[in-house]
């Protein structure tokens, strides 16, 4: 280092202040640019290439202090060497769940999208934030696009909306929209002067509702968990006596949180009949459609979601059923006049100066809590160009037909148990090991098959063979969900699926 110092200095009009020389980059942009060249190359090989092979693991599974040796996680004062660090990316990957695999049934995202990943390599490189014209022209024009069209399958005349980290920012966003249309004082005066304001949202709902409640000073004590049925619908009938007891207590009621594609049961709240209350009582209705919202891109299930069009705002996650890749989240309002500017704009003025050279209508910043924010709205944009609206409603209908024929096998099974028919891609089902089959019903027989679902996934994960959710759910005992997304699962994984359970409990 102090050879090359020396060098430089020796250069004509080579400039040092502070003991650092500032002629030219300090980077070595030829090794920057082939340990980017290399490291592509084994995502390709490793993760791309490698998506579809159902002969892979899911997993390769390490306990966790066994995998920070492996990754060697300590920072050091000098850097690593260019095949170490190629290594890491080998390691990283290796180590890693693949959820691009098509037996990766975990969660309520899974698979991989080609355009979707080559407009976050594009994203990713250019380092953009979407927050004025100036900085992100194209993501702008972008998110404008997608937002219109989404609000179109919505069933609104016009809205407007904005992309976001989550279901659950944009659950909290609505929340806080509510709130300030209800009382617009709170942004300037903030609660110390409010009354006792109470929202609904049913037992099903994310839990993002009570994180929301907390975080803005509402209180979870404030949020009124309305009574579903056996299906986990919203119950019309309780929220009327639950708004009726509210204002009867003395609060202000302002808000009422639907749920369509509920997290375990997937199920959708009957919209229509809640919207009849929220106007009867002039409250906000918020749909969050994290998880079934895509149902309204395929024209024969979008009836999932009937009464949608009478929301005041929906969350919708393309992340999830239409693989856009996380994260990809927008919040969209019907109101049309400026509310969602209003109630988070701060007009920073050196940010949103309004004497500019363009129409300072297209710096969107100021409606996002956020300052810096990723152009999200471009790999599903870049997606839906590559497959059309036709494409993304194949995948919805294939999806959930992959899901009803797994339902029907598990009919078929002995030893496999369906919780509920689904209407959604949710199979939620219980797997009862052949030395409990003969046992009576009773508290002994359901405490054992509470224990079978933690060791069939214990062991599914440490084989690799796939990736399956289980859980507790008001009063059932552990019971596997499984979800189907990806456009790379077939009706032989469904079958593998089965069998593979089957294969890990056989000496339960």
């Amino acid at each position: 280092v102090g050879n090359c110092k020396q060098e430089m200095l020796q250069k004509k009009n080579a400039v040092l202040v502070d003991g650092v020389i500032l002629n030219g980059p300090i980077m070595d942009s030829k090794a920057g640019e082939k340990f980017v060249e290399e490291a592509c190359k084994i995502i390709m090989e490793e993760l791309i290439q490698k998506a579809d092979d159902v002969t892979e693991k899911v997993c390769e599974w390490r306990a966790p202090e066994t995998l920070k040796q492996i990754l060697d996680l300590e920072m050091r004062d000098t850097g690593e060497s260019h095949q170490k660090l190629l290594q890491l990316c080998r390691d990283v990957i290796q180590y890693s769940v693949k959820t691009s695999h098509p037996r990766f049934f975990n969660q309520l995202y899974a698979g991989i999208d080609y355009y979707s990943l080559a407009a976050r390599f594009i994203t990713e490189a250019l380092n953009p934030s979407v927050y004025t014209y100036e900085v992100s022209p194209v993501f702008l024009l972008v998110e404008e696009a997608v937002i219109k069209k989404m609000i179109e399958f919505i069933g609104w005349e016009e809205g407007d909306g904005i992309f976001n980290p989550g279901g659950s920012v944009s659950n909290m966003y609505a929340m806080n929209l509510a709130r300030y249309r209800f009382c617009p004082e709170i942004k300037e005066k903030g609660l110390s002067g409010l009354p006792r304001l109470v929202l609904f949202t049913s037992e099903e709902c994310h839990y993002s509702m009570k994180k929301a409640a907390s975080f803005l000073g509402i209180g979870t004590e404030n949020v009124y968990f309305i009574k579903t049925d056996e299906r986990g619908k919203m119950i019309p009938e309780e929220l009327e006596k639950q708004v009726q007891r509210a204002r009867k207590e003395g609060s202000a009621p302002f808000l009422v949180c639907a749920t369509a594609g509920t997290t375990v049961l997937g199920a959708f709240d009957p919209l229509d009949k809640i919207a009849d209350i929220c106007e009867k009582h002039g409250l906000w209705l918020h749909v969050d459609a994290s998880w079934g919202g895509s149902a309204l891109i395929s024209r024969k299930h979008c009836r999932l979601l009937h009464g949608i069009h009478r929301a005041d705002s929906v969350a919708w996650n393309p992340h999830k059923m239409l693989l856009a890749g996380i994260q990809c989240c927008a919040l969209l309002v019907k109101d049309n006049s400026g509310l969602l500017k209003n109630c988070y704009s701060a007009k920073a003025a050196y940010l949103f100066q309004q004497d500019k050279f363009y129409d300072v209508s297209y710096d969107t910043g100021d409606k996002s809590i956020q300052c810096s924010r990723r152009p999200d709205a471009f790999k599903f944009w870049l997606m839906w160009k590559a497959l059309g609206t036709t494409g993304l409603e194949e995948r919805v209908n294939r999806a959930l037909a992959l899901a009803r024929y797994l339902v029907e096998e598990i009919k078929k099974r002995e030893g496999f148990q369906l919780l509920l028919e689904p209407e959604y891609a949710n199979v939620c089902f219980w797997y009862i090991p052949p030395s409990l089959r003969k046992m009576e019903d009773g508290p002994e027989f359901w405490q054992k098959l509470h224990q079978v679902a933690p060791i069939i996934k214990e062991r599914m994960m440490k084989k690799g063979s796939m990736m399956l959710g289980y859980q507790p759910h008001r009063g059932k005992v552990n019971f596997f969900r499984q979800v189907v997304i990806s456009p790379q699962v077939s009706r032989e994984d469904m079958d593998f699926l089965l069998d593979e359970i089957e294969l890990l409990a056989k000496d339960l």
